[in-house]
């Protein structure tokens, strides 16, 4: 079954371009610039977790190659590539939850966004 959304016409006309122009009492700029502005700030709330990941990652790097340049044998230098793998291995597990979190919280906020300006919605059971 779908649910089909009609547009909310604007005083008495009945004309397509009439149809648009208001979004529950809003204009569609405004409601649009609501959207962008929701999603602008999870964009760049999810950029500067990804640019800290960024910063971790050359950060484990940059350990790795200071102790295998420190390293006196061959059982040292696989401790370093052990501990290396096991926290690089560590750390590709939080990206993989972290990016699920990230479209997660950007699908909410796009929904939450575009119920709250009066966008159509349909759902199909």
């Amino acid at each position: 079954m779908t649910t089909e959304s009609k547009p909310i016409k604007s005083g008495g006309s009945t004309s397509p371009k009439s149809d648009t122009i208001q979004f529950l009492g809003q204009e569609p700029s405004e409601g649009m610039v609501n959207v962008q502005k929701d999603l602008l700030y999870a964009y760049e709330q999810a950029s500067r977790a990804w640019l800290a990941r960024v910063k971790s990652e050359v950060d484990l790097w940059s350990e790795l190659a200071a102790r295998l340049s420190a390293t006196r044998s061959m059982p040292e230098a696989l401790e370093s590539y052990q501990k290396f793998v096991t926290r690089r291995t560590q750390m590709a597990a939080e990206d993989g939850r972290q990016l699920f979190e990230d479209c997660q919280k950007l699908t909410q906020k796009m929904t939450r966004s575009l119920s709250n300006t009066g966008w159509p919605t349909t759902t199909s059971s």
